[in-house]
């Protein structure tokens, strides 16, 4: 599909099917400027490697001492309140639409919070789950992003080889850490030497996210950090 015609099939869309904001339900925006005023944004101190709240402004208890293969996490929201809706919409609900919305939110962000990217990479779905949601929010979001910060995304070297556990069905860290233990693989070239930004909807704990962070550096990344919309606190 042209630019152009992407653009005609959103206006047609916008018609029949005005966008309301999921905050308040106000015509206009998927999220109007009220709203977005009062989004729970995730402000420093912050841990530096988790990138949650840290009164210290270095890193939190969970951090200190830990090996890990991720260079860093950084998240715009709490995924709380309207946030946690609208996430909700776009996974569930099939309102692909919204994820320009949140790109642009995420873009904001790095324009304040510059990282060290030449490429972003979504964290991808199992081919069964893909199937059946038909599409990967975390790769909207990429494509999204990266038209707005205009950095290349590559869908198709980072795979997903297990259908594992959704991370929200685990309960503890170790949990999830096995729950995606092994369940990612870099396969080809493309990201051989590159700096990756890793782009996903929600951080649970950064199990996810560093399991993709050791197929990467496997697979030649130089550095790795992950992005993500909103994270639980």
């Amino acid at each position: 599909m042209s630019l152009l015609t992407g653009q005609l099939h959103e206006k047609i869309v916008d018609f029949f099917f005005p966008r309301r904001c999921v905050g308040c339900g106000r015509a206009g925006d998927f999220l109007c400027l009220g709203c977005r005023q009062k989004l729970p944004r995730i402000l420093k101190p912050i841990c530096k490697k988790c990138g949650k709240p840290e009164p210290s402004g270095n890193l939190c208890s969970a951090c200190w001492g830990s090996k890990a293969e991720i260079d860093g996490i950084r998240s715009v929201f709490r995924f709380e309140g309207v946030v946690r809706q609208a996430i909700h919409d776009l996974k569930y609900r099939n309102l692909k639409s919204i994820s320009g919305c949140l790109a642009m939110l995420m873009a904001d962000y790095l324009q304040e919070n510059p990282m060290h990217g030449g490429a972003l990479v979504p964290v991808p779905l199992h081919y069964r789950r893909l199937r059946e949601r038909g599409y990967n929010q975390s790769n909207l979001l990429a494509q999204e992003l990266g038209k707005l910060i205009v950095l290349p995304v590559i869908d198709d070297s980072l795979r997903r080889l297990r259908d594992s556990l959704p991370q929200a069905r685990t309960t503890t860290i170790s949990e999830r850490r096995k729950n995606v233990e092994e369940a990612f693989s870099c396969q080809g070239e493309e990201l051989k030497a590159k700096n990756v930004i890793l782009i996903d909807d929600v951080c649970t704990s950064g199990a996810t996210l560093e399991a993709c962070a050791v197929a990467l550096k496997a697979g030649g990344a130089i550095s790795v950090w992950g992005l993500t919309l909103a994270r639980e606190i």
